[in-house]
């Protein structure tokens, strides 16, 4: 593999120099020259506007994953119950299976899990796998490392996808690795690229600024990672009650699942005990409400609206109200019937965290913050005036009811 420069093209424009990181291009005698420090980053060849640098003698290699077919999901368990992620992602692979024409199965990993993995089928699942023993009653993501791995070797997904849990964000990056195959991690968007028949994986990156697109080129499965609540969960059949003959139980020697690690114990996080993901409305306050006693006023507003109080991380930063409420890439992604901005500008790391809502109300006296842009409401004017308004109205119209 080598790098060339085309001297009758190139006119020495430096461009190429100016965002080499390695120092590996000089202007000699008004053309480019590459030496030793060059790494093949590729950085000098998207910003020539010639094509003058070229990168020859790389060969692609070509396999074979004829032997790969299907969608898979993980069916993380906390407890005894599946999490919601879980049924997200039945119902975002559902889409995905039906575009590439192949079946959707789902693998469930734990203790007492079968009648809540059961509900799987309700999202539009064809095919599940069972491992549920008591060794899994712990997350313990050794064991569960290895029985995801034998289950994929066996079954040969295309595509497999999984939560950006707590424990799926420790749990599937060794799965990966014992596969050798890629992983997207904290994907918001997923999508089949109808020509290349390949998956489409899309994340947030550079602090949330900007949105990469990744393909996994030469290894199976394609697999990504997906934030809670970012993928829509829709049922499309009524519980029938009666699945067996679209169950695998997959039996396994518990003496071939023993931890390296030992669970002491479990506590409980000390914090505010509360899940803003529960909840269908939400109202959050942001940088604009100015100190912690004005969430005062925006926690009244929600308890009328029988929800809870968000925030931006600015707010939470700066000591208002504590981490539990934070939306945002960075925080919680939620996804209400009703999600309520107020003085919360827009800045896309939290964005990523609530876009997906169903009704989104915005209040900001700038008229050109960003929030707006995602908003299905806006109103341009201070909180202070607005919310108490709001306030009044819900509180007369509770009266009169």
């Amino acid at each position: 593999m080598e790098i060339k420069v085309n001297k009758e093209t190139c006119t020495g424009c430096n461009l190429c120099k100016k965002v080499c990181l390695y120092d590996a291009i000089e202007i000699v005698d008004g053309k480019a020259v590459i030496n030793e420090n060059c790494i093949f980053c590729g950085a000098c060849i998207e910003v020539c506007k010639l094509n003058s640098i070229e990168i020859t003698g790389l060969k692609e290699e070509q396999k074979d994953f004829s032997d790969y077919s299907g969608v898979c999901v993980y069916l993380e368990a906390n407890g005894d119950r599946i999490a919601d992620v879980g049924f997200e992602l039945v119902s975002e692979g559902r889409k995905l299976a039906d575009q590439l024409d192949v079946k959707l199965s789902a693998v469930a990993v734990g203790s007492s899990i079968e009648k809540s993995a059961l509900e799987a089928f309700q999202y539009g699942l064809d095919k599940l796998y069972l491992i549920d023993s008591p060794v899994f009653s712990d997350n313990l993501d050794d064991i569960f490392a290895k029985a995801l791995v034998q289950v994929i070797t066996r079954y040969k997904p295309e595509i497999f996808l999984a939560g950006a849990t707590w424990f799926g964000r420790t749990l599937i990056p060794k799965v990966a690795a014992i596969l050798k195959t890629g992983l997207t991690a904290d994907c918001t968007g997923l999508e089949i690229d109808k020509e290349k028949k390949i998956l489409l994986q899309t994340r947030p990156t550079f602090g949330g600024n900007i949105l990469a697109t990744i393909i996994t080129r030469n290894a199976r499965p394609q697999m990504a990672t997906v934030r809670p609540h970012v993928m829509e969960k829709k049922k499309i059949a009524q519980d029938k009650g009666d699945y067996k003959d679209r169950i695998e139980y997959i039996d396994i020697d518990e003496k071939n699942f023993k931890s390296k690690y030992k669970l002491l114990d479990t506590e409980k996080e000390l914090n505010e005990n509360i899940n803003i993901t529960d909840y269908d409305v939400i109202v959050s306050g942001g940088r604009g409400l100015g100190g912690s006693e004005k969430f005062s006023m925006l926690k009244e507003l929600a308890g009328l609206l029988r929800g809870v109080v968000g925030a931006s991380r600015a707010a939470v930063d700066s000591g208002w109200i504590s981490y539990p409420h934070q939306v945002g890439q960075t925080g919680k992604t939620v996804n209400p019937k009703l999600y309520i901005a107020c003085g919360i500008s827009g800045a896309i790391q939290h964005l990523a965290g609530m876009q997906t809502s169903d009704i989104i109300i915005a209040i900001n006296k700038d008229p050109n913050a960003p929030i707006f842009k995602v908003a299905n409401y806006g109103i341009v004017g201070d909180i202070f005036e607005v919310v108490p308004m709001l306030i009044k109205r819900l509180k007369n119209k509770i009266l009169l009811v």
